[in-house]
């Protein structure tokens, strides 16, 4: 049996067919569908291009393949090629084959309500939540509201009718947006034994500078990143002598590094980019004292998971699935840089209670390996795949 899974990621695709992903959802990804479903098939966008540019893996592979999409980018994009996406992704429903969609979003919602029209039953993955997504400050749209309102609606509905949910939260997500049928938390990040450091860090009294990072996607502003600059600027105003590296990229890094500029920060804010691969990003955190992640927009970071597993103390938001990872003595309320800021200088000035978090961050990731994780996927694959064989 094959399973159809739409992915918001927008992917590239050279002269030759092979697909490409620039970090996310590469080949490997689809492997553990691959051991209950004999084929992945993946509903996303992708741009066709002449030359591969640098630092892309490959996506598709043996018993992996794509239906394209148009590369839409925005809502306005989204609308103009309603028609021919809703074309494509009718095409791929076939009554034989599992069906899991990704949510939120916009490619989910086109297959949902093909599916439900056709009676066939499908599977959700629920890694994103929208009301979040879609609060102020998380994006500047007129319509923004309206977003919050729909994609809410569109979460709630295929929650409901689904045959299976897997939650990437243990508890937050499973009481906004419940499922009557079988439902399971596990998240989907994907850690390997060679992802972790081997030994907590052991920090003491700081008398040089400090470095703190922060890694997540500029498209829209969900990761807080003008938070921790404005907090940054605090700090160093405060007397701390502190370096801040930002990792990731899309359309809100020149904003941000215009920001940069008008408070002079230059010489202290660090921006890296999207980097290659896995390895360069744990190369960074390992260099740094602190993650910081003053979210808007989170169900259950992947980002924090895995700066746990390299034993670097956390800051993040009171919001989404960030509490069931981080203690509350490191939460701050997001949009508050003032308030992050405190705890910042708390953090960094305190090595035993820093020491202490490497500690347990360090054993709080071991949670998320593949070894655990993987057990429960398949069990809900399997749910899935029984659904479908019995309609």
């Amino acid at each position: 049996m094959k399973v159809v899974i739409t992915l918001e990621q927008r992917f590239i695709r050279t002269p030759d067919g092979r697909i490409w992903t620039q970090g996310q959802f590469p080949y490997s990804f689809y492997l553990q569908y691959l051991k209950v479903f004999k084929k992945v098939s993946v509903i996303a966008r992708v741009l066709d291009v002449e030359r591969l540019p640098s630092g892309m893996i490959q996506a598709n592979g043996k018993n992996v393949s794509f239906i394209p999409l148009p590369c839409y980018i925005g809502p306005l994009r989204f609308l103009l090629n309603f028609w021919k996406i809703r074309r494509i992704i009718k095409k791929s429903v076939n009554k034989e084959d599992a069906f899991i969609l990704r949510i939120s979003s916009n490619i989910a919602s086109q297959l949902e309500s093909i599916l439900r029209k056709r009676g066939y039953p499908y599977g959700v993955e629920f890694v994103g939540d929208p009301d979040l997504g879609f609060s102020p400050g998380t994006m500047k749209h007129l319509l923004r509201p309206l977003f919050r309102w729909i994609f809410i609606r569109h979460a709630k509905r295929q929650s409901e009718n689904a045959v299976a949910v897997s939650y990437v939260t243990q508890e937050y997500l499973q009481r906004k947006y419940p499922c009557p049928n079988y439902s399971i938390g596990v998240s989907d990040v994907q850690l390997t034994k060679e992802d972790f450091i081997l030994e907590p860090r052991i920090y003491l009294p700081f008398f040089s500078s400090l470095k703190i990072v922060n890694v997540g996607s500029f498209e829209q502003l969900y990761k807080g990143q003008d938070v921790l600059i404005d907090a940054l600027d605090l700090c160093i105003k405060n007397g701390l002598d502190i370096y801040l590296y930002l990792v990731g990229d899309g359309k809100n890094r020149k904003l941000m590094e215009r920001k940069v500029q008008d408070l002079q920060l230059q010489d202290r804010v660090i921006f890296l980019g999207q980097l290659a691969d896995v390895k360069e990003v744990q190369e960074v955190l390992d260099q740094c004292d602190l993650f910081v992640l003053p979210s808007r927009a989170e169900a259950l970071p992947r980002s924090i998971i895995e700066a746990m597993a390299r034993g670097l103390p956390c800051i993040g938001t009171n919001i989404g699935g960030i509490p069931e990872l981080i203690s509350p003595e490191f939460l701050v309320p997001p949009n508050d840089a003032r308030a992050l800021a405190l705890k910042i200088e708390e953090t960094l000035y305190s090595p035993l209670k820093t020491s202490k978090a490497s500690e347990e961050n360090l054993e709080k990731a071991k949670e998320f390996t593949n070894e655990v994780l993987l057990e429960k996927r398949i069990e809900f694959y399997k749910s899935i795949k029984n659904s479908t064989v019995l309609i």
